[in-house]
């Protein structure tokens, strides 16, 4: 995939994420429901760890500045980055390769065990008690619900749409640049 499509594919992604999340969602202090990892992991499949962690940092501080919902806090900007690293490590698909449906439901599982355990439930619930000044285990109680809940989302929806979008992606993004014959 050429360098130019990689720009104006993060750049779609970027737009979407910032959509989704900031416009919709379900937010309250504690708790937000969102289709926002859809960009995150769709950039992580098709374009890597480090595409995936600068468009979900760039997401986070982008939608905070422009959109926000209180004030910002450079914590949330570190998790999301971090959540955009560990899917790109796990989901990354290298052009052409081919990864079976099994593996590639255990590496989603993996990730989002990864993901909504560590850092949606362990790191954020430590950013929600620096602002809120809650108890920690009372946060941490009312995020697990939430993330447990959006486990099997999260799975069902991205493979569904890695599987409808695979032929359209290898049609147009991996495949070979043709050369104009005219230059």
């Amino acid at each position: 995939m050429s360098k130019l499509k990689k720009v104006i594919l993060s750049g779609i992604l970027l737009a979407l994420l910032i959509v989704l999340n900031r416009f919709i969602s379900i937010k309250t202090p504690l708790l937000v429901i969102s289709f926002s990892f859809v960009p995150i992991m769709m950039a992580a499949i098709w374009l890597g760890p480090k595409y995936s962690t600068l468009i979900a940092a760039l997401g986070d501080f982008i939608g905070a500045i422009l959109f926000p919902f209180g004030t910002y806090f450079p914590g949330f900007t570190v998790s999301a980055g971090l959540s955009g690293l560990i899917y790109g490590i796990f989901l990354y698909k290298k052009p052409g390769e081919e990864i079976s449906n099994k593996k590639f439901i255990i590496k989603l599982i993996i990730s989002n065990l990864l993901v909504l355990g560590v850092v949606e439930i362990f790191i954020v619930s430590i950013w929600l008690n620096i602002l809120y000044g809650k108890a920690y285990l009372v946060v941490v109680a009312s995020r697990v619900v939430a993330q447990v809940v959006m486990f099997p989302i999260r799975i069902i929806t991205i493979f569904f749409l890695e599987k409808i979008t695979r032929p359209i992606v290898n049609r147009y993004l991996y495949e070979e640049e043709v050369e104009d014959p005219e230059k």
